[in-house]
């Protein structure tokens, strides 16, 4: 599905990603974790920049609209799949159809809210749950999340886990959350300062190998071995 090879990445001069080589197969499910500033988005962002003609994208920014309606701003997932004056129209007047799809589609991520309530009156697990909805609306086969079930509660986060990785047949996401990565992905990958110290099959990750690769010691095996 997707191969770098040797990927060297800044974010804001910084070096972010180090001589990183990688390859994804189609149908796999991959969770990237590691420390904070390990380069987790980075490179979470490049693979996206690759798969973007067949993925949909859950950022952290979330990239939301304030002033538009949570119907509006899901619906943005859509605008690729409508010409522009079927859009614009949209905008003034939400069609039936859309707007039907939207709301159902929030029900299911137990957003209840109206859809034209604007997006600025809503909370930080709401919003997140609207960034959620968008990604799920633009309906493509792959789906690559940066931590975006963070602002939910253990049982929300993972009800809509299982909803993702249901609706979509490859998923690359980083995760805070180490207990979704153990018990949800079929591949760990996990990152230390912009290089690949970890990559492993669900079955090959113990909770021993994952707590020594958050410790400061030296991992076992050569990153980017």
């Amino acid at each position: 599905m997707v191969n770098v090879e040797d990927l060297t990445l800044k974010y804001t001069d910084k070096l972010a990603i180090s001589q990183l080589s990688l390859s994804i197969k189609h149908g796999e499910k991959v969770a990237i974790i590691g420390p904070s500033g390990a380069g987790k988005s980075t490179l979470l962002f490049h693979l996206y920049s690759l798969l973007k003609d067949n993925a949909a994208f859950c950022s952290q920014k979330q990239g939301l609209v304030d002033g538009l309606s949570t119907y509006h701003n899901v619906y943005m997932g859509s605008l690729a799949r409508h010409n522009w004056l079927y859009n614009v129209v949209n905008l003034v007047t939400p069609f039936s159809v859309p707007l039907g799809e939207v709301n159902g589609l929030c029900h299911e991520l137990s957003l209840d809210v109206p859809m034209a309530k604007l997006l600025a009156e809503l909370s930080g697990g709401q919003r997140q749950r609207v960034a959620l909805a968008r990604a799920l609306y633009q309906r493509q086969p792959i789906f690559i999340g940066d931590e975006p079930f963070s602002a939910l509660d253990p049982l929300m986060a993972e009800h809509l886990l299982k909803l993702v990785l249901a609706r979509h047949s490859s998923a690359i996401m980083v995760l805070h959350d180490k207990s979704q990565a153990l018990s949800h992905f079929d591949r760990i990958i996990g990152l230390r300062e912009g290089k690949l110290c970890l990559d492993v099959t669900q079955d090959e990750l113990t909770p021993e190998l994952l707590a020594h690769f958050y410790s400061h010691e030296p991992f076992p095996q050569p990153c980017n071995a």
